[in-house]
C-alpha cells in the first residue's frame, strides 16, 4: 500500500509559510502555494525575524518556504533554530547555498528564478515526506494486536505409582490433601488416585475457574458441587467443611451460584 492509499480516508493538507525579503518573489511564492491543492497559506513574511514571531502562534506550520539571503536573520540561521520544527524548501538566487541547505536537511532547494513545475516537483517531494511521517505515527498509535489466546487447559498429569497419569479436569470431583500425598477423586472411578505432591502445588495447577480450596485439606470442582450447607459442601455423597480462612472467596462464589 502506499502512502497516499494509506491516509486516503484524511486527505493531506500541508500547512505553509513563506518568507522572502523581496516582495514580487514572496507574492510568487504565496501564489503558488495558493493554487497548489495539499498545500496551504498559513502565513507570509518578509524577514525570517518576524516568521519566528509568528511561528509561536502558528505551531501548526509544517513547510517552510524559505530565502536564504535576508537581513538580520538569514534564512539558514532560521533554520538552524528550528531544527525540530517544521520542514524547509529553501528559495534563493545564490546556487553556493545548496550544500549549507541540505547539511540542514532542508527538503529541496529551488534556484530562483523558478516557475509553477519546478515549485510543484519540490512541493510534492514534501508530500510525499508528510505522508510518510503520517502512515508512521498512525501506525505507531495504533494498538498491538492481542497476542492469541491459549487453549483452555482440559487437563493435568499426576505422578501415580511411578508413572505420569493423564486426568481430565472435568473428571476431577475433590482433591484431598494428606501430609505429603493428596487423593485426587474422580468422577469415573470409584478409587481415588494417590500421589505424591502437596495440595498446594495441586491448587496451583488447578484453574481457579474450575476449582476452589475450601479448606486446608480440600480443593472442590466447582461443577460436582450438588449442595451449599452453613460452612459445608455437599459433593459426590460427601460433606465437607468450608473453613474461615476461605469462607470469604467462597461466598463470593456462592452468591453467583444461587
Amino acid at each position: 500500500m502506499s502512502p497516499s492509499e494509506s491516509v486516503s480516508a484524511a486527505p493531506l493538507v500541508i500547512n505553509c509559510m513563506a518568507i522572502d525579503d523581496e516582495p514580487l518573489a514572496l507574492g510568487l511564492v504565496c501564489a503558488f502555494i495558493e493554487q497548489t491543492p495539499f498545500l496551504r497559506l498559513v502565513g507570509r513574511h518578509e524577514s525570517a525575524v518576524a516568521a519566528l514571531r509568528s511561528l509561536h502562534e502558528r505551531p501548526d506550520a509544517q513547510l517552510l518556504f524559505l530565502d536564504i539571503k535576508m537581513p538580520d536573520l538569514s534564512g539558514l540561521e532560521l533554520a538552524k533554530v528550528l531544527q525540530y520544527g517544521p520542514r524547509v524548501i529553501f528559495t534563493t538566487a545564490f546556487n553556493q547555498y545548496a550544500l549549507e541547505g541540505f547539511r540542514v536537511d532542508a527538503l529541496d532547494y529551488l534556484l530562483k528564478p523558478f516557475n509553477y513545475q519546478e515549485f510543484l516537483r519540490a512541493a510534492l517531494k514534501a508530500k510525499t515526506y508528510f505522508e510518510l511521517k503520517q502512515a508512521h505515527e498512525a501506525h505507531a498509535a495504533a494498538p498491538a494486536p492481542a497476542p492469541p489466546a491459549e487453549p483452555e487447559q482440559d487437563h493435568i498429569y499426576l505422578k501415580v505409582e511411578y508413572q505420569l497419569v493423564r486426568v481430565a479436569l472435568a473428571d476431577i470431583v475433590y482433591v484431598e490433601g494428606l501430609k505429603d500425598y493428596v487423593k485426587v477423586h474422580l468422577a469415573t472411578q470409584t478409587r481415588p488416585l494417590l500421589s505424591l505432591t502437596s495440595l498446594r502445588s495441586m491448587e496451583e495447577k488447578l484453574p481457579s475457574s474450575k476449582f476452589m480450596r475450601i479448606h486446608r485439606s480440600y480443593i472442590v470442582g466447582l461443577g460436582h458441587i450438588q449442595a451449599v450447607g452453613r460452612g459445608t459442601v455437599q459433593i459426590a455423597g460427601e460433606t465437607l467443611p468450608v473453613s474461615d480462612g476461605y469462607r470469604e472467596a467462597f461466598d463470593q462464589f456462592f452468591s453467583r451460584w444461587k
